[in-house]
């Protein structure tokens, strides 16, 4: 199984877009609940978007609801995250994961899931 980042991060000033992307190998991305998380220097990992499978719920944090939309392409087998209207605060590297459980559980899911496989991190940096 590969879960691999691809690029899509980058530098963008404050009110621009950017859109992350995972590849998968290895495995059917409708068995699998898919989110991101993120990290800004000096804090604690945080849970972005979890999306399940199996057509069940998708979830996004407060600070990036109705800006961040997470997606999955199942005939390319890619995970993507377009965020908009990003702000500073939004600075972080950026991670795609995957739980073998399809769904999402909850509005905890990023403590309640357990991640199987994770994709190597993507820098976004927001200037001001």
């Amino acid at each position: 199984l590969m879960f691999s980042c691809r690029r899509g991060g980058g530098l963008v000033q404050a009110g621009g877009s950017l859109r992350l992307s995972c590849a998968t190998s290895g495995f059917t991305l409708n068995n699998y609940a898919i989110a991101w998380f993120r990290q800004a220097p000096g804090k604690e990992r945080e849970g972005v978007s979890c999306s399940s499978g199996m057509g069940g719920r998708t979830y996004y944090t407060d600070s990036v609801q109705g800006r961040f939309t997470i997606s999955r392409a199942f005939s390319q087998n890619v995970v993507y995250l377009e965020m908009n209207s990003l702000k500073p605060e939004d600075t972080a590297a950026y991670y795609c994961a995957a739980d073998q459980n399809p769904l999402c559980l909850g509005s905890r899911w990023y403590e309640d899931n357990d991640m199987d496989y994770w994709g190597k991190g993507t820098l976004v940096t927001v200037s001001s």
